[in-house]
């Protein structure tokens, strides 16, 4: 598989054939500072790799989470857990957190969702709602602020101006799975708007696996002048979700169904998010500027009930200075957050006696700058950006103890772009990357637990383009760690904690290959190799890191015109992950086979169905909490999710 990707790169390389049906300058629109999928030069254009995938690449998939939607964007490392919850990783970001979200920053039309101390749930982007996802892995995150070895992720809603009209959206299937969607998009003289109300239910594919939700999603847009335009934004998430839990090995081979039903776990989420960006050109300045609001409940029966409310705020300011062959940007984001937290005794999912009550205070400030100067075929891109980060927790029960992190980081970066052809470009980049450890790592159960920050000096180099029927993406990195944040469980039903590991090093590839194979066919795959390790560690010298696998790849083949079309799939891991640190248990290899299509019945409404695992293939899917006790056989211990069992979903979608 290797070598396909690689001569599809090289034969690229090769030639000077310009590519067809590339858009013309005048086909990119610009809208009140929000980058459509038209222009999607700005997120190519940069010295890392980073890729866009519009709502168009997944609209024939039960898009539940963002799995579905970035399933060929290369270099994520996406799998199944359960419901909307998945596992993201990019370059092995946040790869022992068996849980919630770290190492990536994301992100929803450019305003953070997560949290002032960075951790998160994916399960607040909900990719139905979105017009096109930006994926900027590694440095290039730096255009948000992003420090994380991973990087960003941005998704993109619609306005009135980009999607006019009523549209609707109706599917289902397996496991009494039903989702419909409505959206609206308006456009008047000087004003804008959209909303999208989406319902979302589903028992899931194992017992004790049940999720509702529902979703607003809304912006209004307003033209100040002939050089300003404001937006306003409002989402809202009402997110019931029951927790199957892991299992031991031997469950997910044979009865990958099984669920956990003690304790009733759960996660229940209410969320509102409130955000306004204004844009001002003013001939080669450009400014954007705005604030926002994200307040968010949290209510999570696991080991013991865990009961949140927190409230972020912030502001965030970006200059832009265009002159020709050199352009200077520039920015900051400020982040505040308090979260009211409290532990409970878990009674049947409900809450018992407390055990814990905090107030938790967060920071993190990020300013940054970035010149880029042109001189013919090369642009060689510098700046840094530099992150002032306070954690305190003032907890009250059962002892009034107060715990105090801060941490000031500063990462630079390097980059060069050689553009000889407009379809065609060779990159590379050095750069730093910085994550603060979250309450999570910080707030462990026993007491407030001093931590370093993580870093690491990432090196880079790449190609992307395109040749006649061939576009291509390949990155090869090396990432050299320093006290990256690791978790490990000791003992059954004890939550994980967190440290600081010595010197690890995460490199790999990351391709992505799509051929025109004729007017009626197209394939398009994507493959990464993942080494991740220690170095020389005193108790693990240079065994692999657990969870992410060696090798990983998707393929898909579109047969058909527009109007009707099937893409049979196949997703292959050829090697298992490791489990632990000590590498005493791999799991298994598997291969899914998968078949989507659509067809266009009368005018604008489309028929589709997406079928998943139609082999049945029983496997495991991804690996949960790192386990550093020896009481069971590795096998044996509860920290695997299964695969996505076999399922076939339809539906329907129309607008006018």
């Amino acid at each position: 598989m290797i070598s396909l990707l690689t001569v599809g790169a090289v034969a690229a390389l090769a030639s000077g054939a310009q590519p067809s049906g590339s858009a013309a300058p005048n086909d990119i629109i610009i809208v009140t500072g929000e980058r459509l999928p038209a222009g999607a030069v700005e997120v190519k254009g940069r010295p890392g790799g980073s890729d866009l995938v519009k709502a168009a690449e997944y609209k024939d998939r039960l898009a539940v989470s963002l799995r579905d939607a970035l399933a060929y964007s290369p270099g994520v490392y996406s799998q199944p857990r359960f419901g909307q919850e998945v596992r993201i990783s990019i370059r092995g970001s946040g790869i022992s957190r068996g849980y919630h979200m770290r190492g990536l920053t994301l992100l929803q039309d450019g305003v953070p969702i997560n949290l002032a101390d960075d951790n998160g749930d994916f399960q607040e982007l909900d990719p139905a709602s979105l017009s096109h996802i930006e994926i900027y892995r590694g440095a290039n995150a730096f255009r948000f602020g992003g420090t994380t070895l991973g990087g960003a992720i941005n998704g993109v809603t619609p306005t009135g101006r980009t999607l006019r009209g009523l549209r609707a959206r109706v599917d289902g299937g397996s496991f009494d799975t039903l989702r419909g969607s409505a959206s609206f998009g308006w456009r008047g003289s000087g004003l804008d708007g959209w909303m999208m109300l989406a319902r979302d239910r589903s028992d899931g594919d194992r017992k004790h696996d049940e999720r509702t939700a529902l979703r607003v999603h809304a912006n209004a847009g307003v033209r100040l002048s002939s050089i300003a335009d404001t937006r306003f934004y409002l989402s809202a998430n009402h997110v019931r979700q029951e927790l199957p839990g892991s299992l031991p090995y031997p469950l997910v081979i044979e009865k990958p169904e099984t669920g956990n039903l003690t304790n009733d776990q759960k996660r229940d989420v209410d969320s509102i998010r409130v955000q306004n960006r204004t844009v001002v050109n003013l001939d080669d300045v450009a400014l954007e500027f705005g604030a926002f609001a994200n307040a968010k409940k949290l209510f999570h029966p696991i080991y013991q009930v865990i009961d949140q409310r927190s409230l972020d705020k912030g502001l965030f300011g970006r200059a832009g200075w265009d002159g020709g062959w050199f352009e200077l940007h520039a920015g900051a984001t400020a982040r505040f957050g308090k979260v009211d937290a409290e532990r409970h005794l878990n009674l049947s999912g409900n809450r018992g006696a407390p055990t814990f009550r905090a107030d938790q205070y967060a920071r993190t400030i990020d300013v940054y700058g970035e010149g880029r100067g042109t001189v013919g075929d090369f642009t060689l891109v510098a700046g840094a950006i530099y992150t002032n980060g306070m954690r305190r927790q003032e907890q009250s029960f059962p002892l009034s103890v107060i715990g105090d992190a801060r941490f000031n980081q500063l990462s630079p970066r390097l980059g060069l772009i050689w553009k000889p052809r407009r379809d065609f470009e060779v990159f590379a980049n050095y750069s730093r990357s910085h994550e603060l450890p979250g309450f999570i790592e910080l707030a462990q159960v026993a007491s407030f637990v001093a931590l370093e920050a993580q870093h690491a000096w990432t090196a880079e180099i790449g190609t992307r383009g395109a040749l006649g029927p061939a576009r291509f993406d390949l990155s090869f990195y090396r990432a050299d760690v320093r006290n990256e944040l690791l978790q490990f469980s000791v003992g059954p039903d004890i939550p994980a904690s967190t440290f600081n590991a010595g010197r690890t090093v995460h490199q790999g590839i990351e391709a992505s290959l799509d051929l025109d194979l004729a007017s009626w066919a197209r394939l398009r795959q994507v493959y990464q190799f993942n080494d991740f390790r220690f170095r020389a560690d005193r108790q693990y010298g240079d065994n692999r890191l657990p969870v992410a696998p060696r090798h990983f790849y998707r393929g898909e083949l579109r047969l058909g015109p527009d109007e009707w079309h099937v893409s049979p799939s196949v997703e292959w891991m050829p090697q298992g992950a490791w489990v632990d640190y000590a590498n005493s248990f791999r799991a298994g290899n598997y291969a899914t086979l998968g078949l989507s299509g659509a067809a266009t019945v009368m005018g604008d409404t489309e028929l589709f169905v997406d079928l998943r695992n139609l082999a049945n293939k029983k496997a495991v899917g991804d690996i949960g909490a790192v386990v550093n006790y020896q009481a069971l056989s590795p096998s044996q211990r509860s920290i695997f999710y299964p695969i996505e069992r076999r399922a076939l979903y339809a539906g329907v979608r129309t607008k006018w």
